[in-house]
């Protein structure tokens, strides 16, 4: 039923899944927020190499610098200008978790149950045409320079007033 060859793409596709699906349950199941801010970058950087897998490097890009990069230095910045109370002080429920491993399972058995099931139309390879990140820099350094630059004073004011008000509370 299972009809495919193995490639390169394919380890480094079921690499990056496991890589992103490990980020994900460690981001849920830790109690410190630097480590789960870590994970999550890990699962951010993942998905960058996923688009890089479908071809298209310049969103893969932009995941990287923003959200590998951008989102989880925010997210540390946020932590540190902010207090925290006794962090990881939550009590072990067993049968909360039981039932929620049980759920997951279920659910993971459902989706199997129902990919093996579909048959899928065969589909002509995807051959992407010119590389139009060169056109999209042009675009966006050329006609709507005003724009993104207003969007980053924008970004570096409201930083500044984040910090302010942050601030204001000591």
């Amino acid at each position: 039923m299972l009809n495919f060859t193995m490639s390169g793409e394919l380890v480094a596709f079921f690499i990056f899944a496991a890589l992103m699906i490990g980020g994900a349950v460690l981001m849920i199941t830790l109690e410190k927020v630097v480590h789960m801010v870590v994970s999550i970058a890990v699962v951010f950087i993942g998905l960058g190499a996923m688009y890089v897998l479908l071809e298209a490097e310049f969103v893969a890009f932009v995941q990287v610098l923003i959200y590998g990069g951008a989102v989880s230095i925010l997210m540390i910045f946020g932590m540190m200008m902010t207090k925290h109370g006794s962090e990881g002080s939550g009590r072990s429920r067993p049968l909360y978790e039981t039932l929620i491993a049980v759920g997951a399972l279920s659910l993971f058995g459902l989706f199997f149950y129902a990919i093996r099931i579909t048959t899928f139309p065969q589909t002509a390879r995807f051959h992407p045409g010119d590389d139009n990140t060169m056109a999209l820099g042009e675009l966006l350094f050329t006609e709507y320079i005003v724009p993104f630059e207003l969007v980053s004073i924008l970004l570096t004011v409201a930083f500044i007033g984040a910090i302010v008000l942050a601030r204001k509370g000591e």
